[in-house]
């Protein structure tokens, strides 16, 4: 591990008010908001309705890149690159302005372009960032430097391999999945078959707490949970679902995912003690997560392989699902059995196979690949469209919400639009 201390260790335990764990009810500081789960706070007012007309309050240009905006404590975090860096950027959440631009790593690609690809953590007075290639940075939001930092190649020989790869993992198509910071640790997806799939380091000081796992690496992203009365990483990597002891690294239970490519994408859904997983090749399916006398276990207790859902996350409000769907449909499923309740044909354009989907009160907001925010009813009886609007251009990158304003970016730039909640 290269640890980098740039900041004096008694500034770095000093926090401006970006902590996710007490940050504003209205911040979005991480992938899927501040409670991973794709859901707005309860403290902000639920969005009823949308705009007449596109007129963001900012545009600022952006490269290259689909990792998601993050917004906390006023400012915006977003990283990109130029073709030849990655780059993270830091601005005024009200205005647009920069405050700081750094290159954290040398930018590598696929067929689908350059660019970073997992979305950061910010937490206290830092920014916690992964390169497409592999390179983790602890960045201080103050100015931008380096407080420590690891490399997937270097510390943990796995490096990024683009077409050399022999199979759709994360040294195939780039290092998609994002870390977590929960308590006095970042966990992140390293995708060593060594005895490092996961690693636990100090947030503060990058000293590794915890290896764990034999698995490589997919794009699915980091998640902490609850589960069976104890707290446990959750992580569908390219070979198995897997939870991990959160203070230990013990691997308490794993359940083989075979799918194809082993390009597993989407993030894990917890509902409970169960979690639920998507994939092209396996469709939906949920597995209940338990502990007895002999040990974890996790047993799948549905699946519907007709709900081939690619590389989009569901998300639940109720007891149902939403999502895009495996074609061009949106879909809604019951999060008891799987069963789908509706589909409805038509989202967005391109591939047709993404859609991020926030909740928001009892409604959901929609932001297609072709760029189209769809405000829809949380139905699960019939699809229920209230309202939409054209925010920006054909887009992978999971929005940010925070302050009554939406936070969008496609391949040109980076739009703050106000949707008019508090």
């Amino acid at each position: 591990m290269h640890l980098l201390p740039r900041l004096a260790f008694s500034l770095v335990l000093l926090g401006s008010g970006l902590r996710v764990a007490t940050a504003a009810s209205t911040d979005w500081p991480q992938w899927h908001g501040p409670t991973r789960d794709c859901v707005i706070p309860v403290a902000a007012a639920p969005i009823t309705a949308l705009p007449k007309e596109l007129k963001p309050l900012w545009k600022v240009p952006a490269g290259g890149g689909f990792s998601a905006p993050l917004v906390a404590g006023g400012k915006v975090f977003f990283n990109d690159t130029d073709g030849t860096d990655e780059f993270a950027h830091l601005l005024d959440a009200k205005t647009g302005k920069e405050l700081w631009k750094v290159a954290y790593a040398a930018a590598v690609g696929d067929e689908f372009g350059k660019g970073p690809r997992a979305t950061a953590s910010l937490d206290g007075d830092f920014a916690y960032v992964q390169s497409m290639s592999g390179e983790f940075r602890c960045l201080s939001l103050k100015d931008g430097k380096t407080v420590w930092g690891l490399s997937f190649d270097k510390d943990y020989k796995t490096p990024y391999l683009g077409a050399n790869a022999k199979a759709g993992t994360a040294t195939r198509r780039g290092n998609n999945g994002s870390p977590v910071v929960d308590g006095d640790a970042v966990i992140i997806p390293v995708g060593a078959t060594d005895g490092a799939t996961l690693v636990a380091c100090d947030k503060l000081t990058g000293k590794v707490l915890w290896k764990s796992g034999t698995d490589e690496a997919a794009y699915s992203a980091v998640l902490v949970a609850d589960l069976g009365g104890v707290r446990q990483i959750v992580h569908l990597n390219a070979d198995a679902l897997t939870g991990t002891d959160r203070k230990t690294g013990q691997l308490l239970w794993r359940t083989p995912v075979k799918t194809g490519a082993k390009r597993n994408t989407g993030s894990p859904v917890i509902i409970g003690d169960h979690v639920v997983i998507n994939s092209f090749t396996l469709g939906l399916v949920s597995y209940k997560i338990a502990k007895s006398p002999g040990g974890w276990t996790a047993t799948e207790d549905w699946a519907n392989k007709k709900l081939a859902i690619n590389i989009a996350t569901p998300a639940l409000l109720g007891d149902a699902l939403y999502c895009q769907g495996p074609t061009k449909d949106f879909i809604c499923a019951d999060a008891k059995t799987g069963v789908t309740k509706w589909s409805q044909p038509g989202f967005g354009s391109g591939r047709k196979d993404y859609a991020s989907t926030l909740v928001s009160g009892k409604n959901l907001l929609v932001l297609t690949e072709d760029g189209t925010l769809l405000l829809l009813a949380a139905n699960p009886e019939k699809y229920t469209e209230l309202a939409r609007l054209q925010v920006c251009g054909n887009t992978w990158s999971f929005p940010a919400y925070a302050d009554g304003k939406l936070f969008v970016r496609d391949a040109r730039e980076l739009a703050c639009i106000d949707l008019g909640g508090k």
